[in-house]
């Protein structure tokens, strides 16, 4: 079966300048990271299936899949929370197709809910059908349950300023 990202919400809530991801997340950007869109209300990107994210298979590796969707739901969280300091607490990831190596995976994560001191995301990664280029297959499905609004370290008091260079806060 066939899924096709949700359409794009409305201009208030895309992101200015979408950040480097060695501004924001080492992790990420490590692996290729890309990211296309970066506010409260959704944070998306792309990564390409190179030998940095594959298993001995040359097959997209799970662990790396949960790396996206928590570094995702994370960023959103944060940006979400007006710069409080989130704390992954539940992943929950099923994968659905395997993505190959030369793969682009698009990412995309949106919250659920955004209460006080609990946040859920739902992080949905799919890639192009190449026999289709309009066709998106999902390769995976989480779901990130997050605290928040937790105060932070002294030393990541610059974190929002980092982020809010980039995000529509």
């Amino acid at each position: 079966m066939k899924h096709q990202p949700p359409p794009s919400s409305s201009s208030s809530s895309q992101s200015l300048a979408p950040p480097q991801a060695e501004s924001v997340d080492i992790p990420l950007h490590t692996i290729g990271f890309v990211f296309e869109v970066f506010s409260p209300q959704k944070v998306s990107g792309r990564l390409l299936v190179t030998e940095k994210c594959c298993q001995p298979f040359k097959v997209l590796h799970g662990g790396v899949s949960a790396l996206i969707a928590e570094s995702l739901a994370s960023l959103g969280a944060y940006l979400a929370c007006g710069g409080k300091r989130v704390a992954g607490i539940h992943v929950s990831i099923n994968h659905i197709k395997h993505a190959d190596l030369g793969d682009v995976i698009f990412a995309e994560a949106t919250p659920l809910n955004v209460g006080r001191t609990i946040q859920v995301w739902e992080v949905r990664m799919w890639k192009t059908d190449h026999s289709n280029s309009k066709a998106k297959c999902l390769v995976s499905s989480s779901r990130v349950s997050l605290v928040s609004n937790m105060s932070a370290p002294e030393q990541t008091n610059n974190a929002l300023e980092t982020l809010a260079k980039y995000a529509k806060l």
